[in-house]
């Protein structure tokens, strides 16, 4: 095949593949059965170009490329490798032998596919399920599948693509043809783009920094904040708590050619993962898309009940990060944000946050830790943003910026972008030069000291001094600051009372045309 593949032709063709489930299973459920297929297709078919490669080098000597092989980025056993997948598809047994292939390859490259807990990515993955039908319509399903990735369209051989970003990229674009087609389920596993992008500008991070998301989901928004700094001198650090969705962070990184990116599976609260020796790791920039308003993430009122020597307890969390005080045990938000912030080095890191508008103003002990917070001066944007962009969830968020380094700048940018979005069918959106460009850009104007305490512009940016937001009782709800309030139209009176007599006029013709017809019916 002479044809280079193209980032459409592999996104099409991809997407094709999933028609093998669309209607009988859910998208939250098969996307993992895809997505895995599209990994082990990858290294097949990179690993077919590799041997190729060493086969001409050493002359067709095939026991050189063989052990050349063995050094190489992954090591694909026989029984692993696709086309012997493809060449069992009409076993009965395919589900178990594609189990097999997966528990070997991660085998084979235990540095690379297992946690440091000892956990395969592939462990919560079963393709001899019977989520995917009765036996019969399963192996129907599985075969179908594999004539699909066999398909020329989804030759992987980086000698065939056009650039080597292709394959992260159709990774991305089925998680996000997926994410829209769960619905409401995507919230857990993926960050709207165009939020990831924006987060990922307002943090931007310099070359050689630490880049951490303490709640990865599937990757995307820490591969977006990596790929902002614009060069390759940095490293990338996750934790995700649904081993679902770590798995796909994991391959995500390898797609994207971040083999060195340290993704664990935890509960971030309760089992930070993310460690050097017995402290908590430091990072130079922490971003993140929590879970809104979690219940249950931790505090216990109960704690006759939870007396196991593991259970986990924030007013005496071995890491400290409660000093300011414990959110609230049925929201979780400040706990996230808390974490983050504690994980920063000290005097230079940054923390971008998406959060939930309660944030900004519930009382409580919420309220002190806000408080405490903005007395440190390390709150330094709030940033409005447009309902319904997100997964899962209509209601309008907002992206909160702390910066360590804010140095004697005790001022705080607020701005209200919820007014500038692209309306889409299911979910808005929001377009880079239109609505991500100038809210980036006003937060680098403020950064640099260049906007003045007040209006910065009209119904869309305001900087409050310390003194105004204690004013406000540390209440950060963006209308207290950004005045959008737009005056009504002025009355014309006078074309009212005439639009009035000219209706009434045709009411009154109506009623007769009424009553005559009723008349006549009468007769």
């Amino acid at each position: 095949m002479d044809k280079t593949i193209t980032q459409k032709d592999i996104n099409n063709a991809v997407w094709k593949a999933c028609d093998t489930f669309r209607g009988s299973i859910d998208p939250s459920v098969y996307k993992d059965y895809v997505l895995t297929m599209l990994f082990i297709k990858y290294l097949s078919d990179v690993h077919d170009d590799k041997y190729k490669a060493y086969l001409e080098k050493y002359n067709g000597d095939a026991e050189r490329a063989s052990r050349a092989m063995r050094h190489e980025r992954f090591v694909v056993p026989e029984h692993s490798h696709f086309k012997f997948l493809y060449d069992s598809r009409n076993e009965s047994n395919i589900g178990e032998l594609i189990n097999i292939a997966l528990t070997d390859l991660e085998e084979a490259n235990r540095e690379k596919l297992y946690s440091e807990d000892g956990a395969g990515i592939f462990q919560n993955i079963d393709f001899n399920n019977s989520k995917l039908g009765e036996p019969k319509d399963k192996n129907t399903r599985l075969k179908n599948l594999l004539l699909d990735f066999n398909s020329e369209k989804l030759d992987l051989r980086p000698s065939h693509l056009d650039g080597n970003d292709i394959i992260g990229g159709a990774y991305e674009y089925l998680i996000a043809n997926f994410a829209s087609d769960a619905g409401k389920k995507a919230g857990e596993f993926f960050t709207p783009a165009e939020v990831s992008t924006l987060l990922a500008k307002l943090t931007k991070s310099k070359p050689g920094s630490r880049i951490a998301d303490i709640t990865c989901g599937s990757g995307s928004l820490l591969i977006k904040a990596g790929q902002e700094v614009g060069s390759p001198n940095f490293s990338l650090y996750g934790q995700e708590a649904n081993g679902s969705t770590w798995a796909l962070a994991v391959m995500n990184m390898f797609l994207h050619g971040f083999d060195n990116a340290t993704i664990r599976w935890g509960d971030t609260i309760r089992n930070p993962k993310l460690k050097e020796g017995d402290e908590l790791m430091k990072f130079d920039t922490v971003v993140g898309n929590p879970p809104f308003s979690l219940d249950k993430w931790g505090k216990t009122d109960d704690k006759e009940e939870d007396k196991a020597a593991d259970s986990f307890d924030p007013e005496t969390d071995q890491y400290n990060r409660f000093w300011r005080g414990v959110p609230p045990k049925s929201k979780g938000d400040w706990a996230f944000i808390t974490h983050m912030i504690e994980t920063t080095y000290e005097g230079t890191g940054k923390v971008g946050v998406v959060v939930p508008h309660g944030v900004l103003f519930r009382g409580a002990s919420e309220g002190k830790i806000r408080k405490k917070l903005i007395e440190e001066n390390l709150l330094e944007a709030v940033i409005g943003l447009p309902a319904n962009l997100f997964f899962g969830t209509g209601i309008p968020a907002a992206i909160l910026i702390f910066n360590r380094g804010k140095g004697d700048n005790t001022h705080v940018l607020f701005v209200d972008a919820s007014e500038c979005y692209e309306s889409a069918k299911n979910q808005n959106r929001l377009r880079l030069e239109e609505d991500i460009t100038p809210i980036v850009e006003t937060y680098e104007q403020f950064n640099k000291g260049q906007l003045q305490p007040g209006v910065a512009k009209e119904k869309y940016s305001y900087v409050a001094t310390f003194d105004e937001i204690a004013e406000n009782d540390f209440n950060l709800n963006i209308p207290r600051y950004v005045d959008t309030f737009e005056e009504e139209a002025e009355v014309d009176i006078a074309s009212v009372q005439k639009e009035i007599i000219e209706l009434e006029g045709e009411l009154k013709t109506v009623q007769e045309d009424i009553n005559r017809h009723l008349n006549q019916l009468a007769q």
